[in-house]
């Protein structure tokens, strides 16, 4: 139960900090792919780099162990990736 409650928790806060600063609305989504507000970009960034210094930290101390990453298909990877733009820029259009 607490392998599942622990993330839940996480994912609920960030979400309600994500609401708080407003970088849910529509208009900031857009701006983002015009590149004139970048707020969304800079908070998801600032995110990334902390979970990354925790997920390290965390490594260290002995509390978590990281798993071995496997080789990447790099021919799958990019035709997902292809398919994955275009259907967001469709979406988008």
């Amino acid at each position: 139960m607490g392998d599942v409650l622990g993330p839940l928790v996480i994912g609920f806060f960030f979400g309600w900090a994500l609401q708080k600063a407003g970088l849910g609305k529509y208009h900031k989504i857009v701006n983002v792919f015009r590149f004139t507000d970048l707020t969304v970009l800079k908070f998801m960034m600032t995110a990334l780099a902390v979970a990354m210094v925790g997920v390290f930290a965390l490594n260290t101390a002995g509390l978590v162990a990281l798993p071995t990453v496997p080789a990447t298909y790099v021919l799958g990877n990019l035709v997902g990736g292809l398919i994955f733009g275009v259907g967001m820029a469709g979406a988008g259009f």
